[in-house]
């Protein structure tokens, strides 16, 4: 959530950034919650106003009946009566104010970092690198949606059975390679240095709004209306949320965590390859990554977290690429996103593994989330996530890839994981 003194005092930086995130409502939403505050610091100002000569009073009152002047107490007391009916109407309004005010500021997405480029949608980011040779396939090759069936590791249909559309039944040597996957990404992370952490896959409404899940993606959360408890889109939602309404000693910083859980995303109907297949679900399983950190230190963790997602792709031989996302294609949380792509070689086109975003103080303000440094003031700490990594297409693409005529080759970084080097 941006900050009110932000808006308050950097009001053309902010109409900037919103801009280039492509928010049309961005002048009118701002003008509303400037107008908000302006209407609440002159009510706060009124209650306080009316509080301190009521308390004022309430002393004169006491001299007065000491005094044996009734008559004046009473005159007293009758005004008293009418501050403290106006305290508590200021009071009322000033609450109602107040929420307006923050459902307006939840509405606002996150400022872009200076680096973020210009751009409307995915086709206007920008390459930052890329890395590895794509390999060449058989004229036989074809896509894993094919593979799955062929060596019967993934069967959709018996998930359709099950739940419905989006829900693969992953078995024999295909469930060995997910288990397989999620160790490897685990053990990796822990040697990097995140503490890993197992957290509840459903969580409160608070933390939906702490990490800007809510209200922005509540129609792509699978919520269970009875106990109003949502199931997790990523693990970013729940580690983040330990540190709600904390205040982090900073010989505690950096923090750096980790964890794997399954994924539910409720994500809109579409058709043909891009969805085809392990190309989009509604469940899956991510191991994360998330740090915490002091503001001036955030954006070299964030290329420590890139660096590490890159390390993994690159033990798993698969030829990826890192894009810095465009204004109009970045999340509404995020300052900046590095999105981390593989080849996919039989679909011939770049698969989205992992993003890994700095989002600044827009999260910790609306956790609450501080550090107090040097016995100073107590101040927003940025926060970071990196998908280090979802599986789905990671899959996809180590069938594609690898596929030949004797079974589909693992990379020897899985072999002592899954217990085997092919499958087939």
């Amino acid at each position: 959530m941006l900050q009110l003194s932000v808006l308050r005092d950097q009001t053309d930086f902010v109409l900037a950034g919103l801009a280039k995130k492509r928010y049309a409502t961005g002048p009118a939403d701002v003008a509303a919650i400037l107008d908000l505050d302006q209407r609440r610091r002159q009510l706060q100002t009124s209650h306080d106003s009316a509080q301190a000569e009521a308390n004022k009073l309430a002393q004169q009152i006491g001299g007065l009946m000491k005094s044996g002047d009734k008559a004046g107490a009473e005159t007293l007391k009758a005004r008293t009566a009418e501050l403290k009916q106006h305290t508590q109407s200021a009071a009322a309004e000033l609450a109602q104010v107040e929420k307006e005010q923050q459902q307006l500021l939840y509405k606002l997405p996150n400022l872009p970092h200076a680096s973020v480029p210009e751009g409307r949608a995915a086709a206007d980011n920008e390459v930052v690198r890329e890395h590895g040779t794509k390999p060449e396939l058989g004229p036989d090759a074809v896509p894993h949606w094919d593979l799955i069936k062929k060596y019967d590791i993934i069967d959709f249909e018996l998930g359709v059975k099950i739940t419905g559309a989006g829900f693969p039944v992953y078995k024999g040597q295909g469930a060995r390679l997910q288990r397989a996957l999620i160790n490897f990404f685990l053990d990796e992370a822990r040697a990097a240095g995140y503490t890993e952490m197992q957290p509840p896959i459903l969580v409160n409404e608070a933390s939906g709004y702490g990490t800007g899940q809510l209200p922005d993606k509540e129609g792509q959360m699978y919520h269970d209306a009875k106990d109003d408890l949502y199931l997790i889109p990523t693990a970013e939602v729940p580690l983040t949320n330990i540190y709600r309404d904390e205040i982090i000693p900073v010989e505690k910083l950096p923090v750096r965590i980790a964890g794997h859980t399954p994924c539910f995303r409720r994500e809109a109907g579409s058709w043909g390859a891009d969805v085809r297949g392990l190309n989009r679900l509604h469940q899956f399983d991510k191991v994360e990554i998330v740090q915490i950190t002091e503001p001036e230190k955030s954006y070299a963790a964030l290329d420590t977290m890139v660096a590490h997602i890159e390390g993994l792709l690159q033990k798993l031989e698969l030829p990826y690429r890192v894009l810095r996302l465009c204004g109009g294609d970045m999340g509404f949380t995020s300052a900046l996103t590095y999105d981390l792509e593989v080849w996919s070689a039989a679909q011939g086109r770049w698969l989205e593994v992992s993003s890994a975003s700095n989002f600044e103080t827009y999260q910790a303000n609306r956790l609450k989330c501080r550090y107090k440094a040097d016995g100073g003031k107590t101040q927003l700490l940025h926060t970071l996530n990196g998908s280090a990594l979802a599986l789905p297409r990671i899959v996809a693409a180590l069938l594609e890839n690898n596929q030949t005529s004797e079974g589909i080759k693992l990379p020897a970084v899985l072999h002592s994981y899954c217990g085997f080097g092919v499958i087939g």
